[in-house]
C-alpha cells in the first residue's frame, strides 16, 4: 500500500514518520515531489537514517533553494510549480510520498497541497504533534481532507506522549492512531525499528 504523508503544520515530524514507514513497509520507495530548502533535503535525511538502498529514493520534481512555502520559494526563483510535472512515479512497489508543510500550503497561485493529494489519489497519513494545540490543528486538517473525500489511513503522533491528547484526537477525529513516535535521544535505524505500531498498516 502507498501513502501520502502530510502534516498539521511544518516541522511536525513528517520526515521522521517517513523514515519509520520506510522501515515498516517492505520494498517501499520514497518520493518528495516538492523540496523547498537545500541545506537539509528530506530525501537525504530519510536515506541516511534508514540506510536503505539508494534506488528506493526517487528524485523530487522540484528542488527549490529557500526553506519557505513552496509557492514563495518557487516565485523567488521565477518558477511556477506545474501540476503536470507532479505525476506519481511509475513504479509497482509501495510508495511513500512526503508533502511540504500542511494540507493547505500553496504550490502556486491556484493550487494547494491538498489538490496534489487529491490528484495522486493515495490514502493520507496525517502527522501531528503531541503538545498543546494539537487537537485543534489535527481536527481541522482531518475535516479539510474529508471535505475533499480523501481517504485517511490514520494518524502518526510525534513527540512526548500525551494520553489525553491522543484519546481526544481518536475520539473527536474518528481516526486511528497508527503509532506514537517519542522524542528520541538518538534518531537512527535501531531506535526507529524499536517503535512498534499501535495499529497494523494495510499494505
Amino acid at each position: 500500500m502507498s501513502y501520502f504523508i502530510t502534516g498539521t503544520d511544518t516541522d511536525v515530524g513528517k520526515t521522521i514518520a517517513c523514515c519509520w514507514l520506510m522501515l515498516q513497509i517492505k520494498d517501499a520507495h520514497y518520493w518528495k515531489p516538492v523540496q523547498a530548502g537545500q541545506e537539509e533535503r528530506d530525501l537525504e535525511t530519510v536515506s541516511l537514517i534508514t540506510e536503505l538502498d539508494r534506488c528506493r529514493f526517487l528524485p523530487s520534481a522540484y528542488n527549490l533553494s529557500e526553506p519557505l512555502s513552496p509557492h514563495e520559494s518557487a516565485r523567488r526563483e521565477d518558477i511556477e510549480i506545474d501540476m503536470k510535472h507532479l505525476k506519481r512515479p511509475a513504479i509497482s512497489e509501495p510508495l511513500i510520498v512526503e508533502g511540504a508543510g500542511g494540507v493547505l500550503v500553496p504550490l502556486n497561485r491556484k493550487i494547494l497541497m491538498i489538490d496534489l493529494i487529491k490528484r495522486l489519489g493515495l490514502p493520507v497519513i496525517l502527522v501531528a504533534r503531541t503538545s498543546l494545540g494539537t487537537i485543534n490543528h489535527t481536527l481541522m486538517s482531518l475535516e479539510v481532507l474529508r471535505n475533499r473525500d480523501i481517504e485517511i489511513a490514520g494518524i502518526i503522533l510525534n513527540g512526548n506522549p500525551s494520553v489525553h491528547n491522543r484519546k481526544a484526537i481518536e475520539y473527536y477525529g474518528n481516526s486511528d492512531i497508527l503509532v506514537e513516535i517519542p522524542l528520541l535521544n538518538h534518531l537512527d535505524i535501531e531506535s526507529l525499528k524499536a517503535i512498534r505500531p499501535l495499529k497494523k498498516l494495510t499494505y
